[in-house]
């Protein structure tokens, strides 16, 4: 299915330079130029999955979270059957049909919450691979600046961003208790805390290539980009794409600012 997949994404987007003639208002101009942006950050994402070498992290992203979560429900599986045996005395019959059921629940469950968590920190082992393919390919200039980073430096910032989104999160559990009540109020807060976090670990992909004092994302670009990751990670099976996809776009964020003032691709 992903190999189809790849196959309908062959063809490369063309953009065309951004015509803001008669534009006079500064803050409708930021708004064609941010909305401007984008788009083109996404067809290109979109596109650059048909990138050998995009693709392949892609593939290797699936199966290493895939791997983590069938372990993570083997774990679920053996600590119910565990609590069965150890309270109940017995792990067989309708017990071991409702530890099974139980585990699978749970696992579910667990997977829906954590695979932000577990995608972001899979995807930064891999992450340069896709921004060195994507800044070759459309960012020649900024390919031969770039200083590929070390396996201890990206499992560094991989922990840190894992601590970040549990550390913030717990923080942010009182308010998401207290607008449970809402039925909306709660949801949204979750989307804006990891849409924030997210947007944070997007930028320092790049900043641990190029340095923070020389590339940087707009404010605007990073929140949009964590909303549309965050929302997307929520959703089964767009969520295994959406690490490798938000990673391209955020490449192109970042050196896209350019191509808005000189309309090259």
């Amino acid at each position: 299915m992903l190999l189809e997949f790849r196959g309908s994404l062959e063809r490369k987007p063309k953009c065309r330079k951004p015509n803001y003639a008669g534009v006079r208002d500064i803050d409708t101009l930021l708004y064609y130029a941010n909305n401007t942006a984008m788009i083109r950050a996404f067809s290109f994402a979109i596109a650059s999955l048909s990138n050998r070498v995009v693709f392949g992290v892609l593939l290797k992203s699936v199966l290493a979270t895939g791997v983590i979560f069938l372990l993570l429900g083997f774990g679920m599986f053996l600590t119910f059957d565990w609590l069965a045996s150890d309270w109940l005395g017995s792990a067989k019959g309708w017990i071991a049909s409702t530890v099974a059921i139980a585990s699978f629940v749970v696992t579910i469950l667990s997977g829906w919450l954590l695979f932000r968590v577990v995608a972001i920190a899979v995807i930064w082992f891999f992450a340069d691979d896709i921004v060195e393919a994507i800044e070759k390919e459309h960012y020649p200039v900024a390919a031969a600046r770039g200083k590929r980073p070390g396996m201890q430096d990206s499992a560094g910032l991989a922990l840190r961003s894992v601590l970040r989104v549990i550390g913030y999160n717990l923080l942010a559990l009182p308010v998401y208790l207290l607008l449970l009540v809402t039925g909306v109020g709660a949801p949204l807060v979750f989307l804006l805390v990891n849409a924030l976090l997210l947007g944070r670990d997007l930028e320092d992909m790049l900043a641990i290539r190029h340095g923070r004092t020389q590339k940087h994302m707009q404010k605007f670009d990073r929140l949009m980009l964590g909303g549309i990751g965050t929302a997307g990670m929520m959703i089964p099976i767009v969520n295994l794409l959406v690490p490798v996809i938000a990673t391209s776009m955020a490449v192109h964020l970042m050196h896209g600012r350019d191509w808005l003032a000189k309309g090259d691709i």
